[in-house]
């Protein structure tokens, strides 16, 4: 890397739909600390039911959280009423427990439904956002090893260059370790780690990132 550059660490904080040993969250946050660096944590609101203690402690070490819904649904998937709903309970379940409004920041689950306007407005108007990702090393993926989830956040974020916002999950098993490895070559080559509301986001609530308004809609099996 030639040029220091920023990059955006994105962890989707949700139950695993795939085999997992458990969450690993808690190794994700000593990983950061140990590094100094800043992430964002998009919470499913059934998750911090599950974990309270896990959830404030993502808050209490200074990362910046946002809402992955409450149910982990296909946004697609709701009515309006039913998507006002789905975002409400876990905004309410993300305040009470975790003790923050994640207000403006928003994940679609699956990265669905914010290619449609439709959805973007429904956000805008609940006061959300959707940030996307530019890198997604697919470590929901079966198989794939810490190394080689490394390698492809550091390619992709190297490759992106200044701001990319990398896709991660905490449940995967070598997700921690591989977290760590990228972040110590990255930091061999000047980056720094921020949070999302440290990149240089577009004005107002529009998507930022992948997928945005147009895109096509990730496969059935893409987490």
């Amino acid at each position: 890397m030639s040029d220091a550059i920023r990059v955006a660490l994105t962890f989707d904080a949700e139950h695993p739909d795939r085999p997992s040993s458990g969450d690993h969250t808690e190794a994700i946050l000593r990983a950061l600390e140990r590094a100094g660096a800043r992430a964002t944590f998009f919470l499913q609101g059934r998750w911090v039911e599950a974990v309270p203690d896990t959830a404030r402690a993502i808050v209490e070490a200074g990362h910046l959280v946002g809402s992955h819904t409450h149910y982990h649904a296909r946004l697609p998937l709701f009515s309006p009423d039913g998507l006002r709903a789905d975002l409400v309970d876990a905004e309410s379940v993300i305040r009470e427990q975790a003790g923050v409004d994640p207000r403006p920041w928003f994940r679609a689950p699956f990265g669905a439904g914010p290619e449609r306007q439709e959805i973007l407005d429904q956000l805008a108007e609940l006061g959300y956002r959707h940030i996307g990702w530019h890198v997604g090393p697919e470590d929901w993926r079966p198989g794939r090893s810490a190394e080689e989830i490394a390698a492809a956040i550091v390619q992709g974020a190297s490759g992106h260059g200044d701001g990319a916002i990398v896709l991660l999950h905490t449940w995967p098993d070598p997700v921690a370790e591989a977290v760590e490895t990228a972040i110590g070559r990255l930091l061999a080559g000047g980056a720094t780690f921020v949070g999302v509301d440290g990149l240089d986001l577009p004005p107002g609530l529009d998507s930022v990132g992948e997928p945005r308004p147009g895109a096509v809609a990730p496969p059935i099996g893409a987490a």
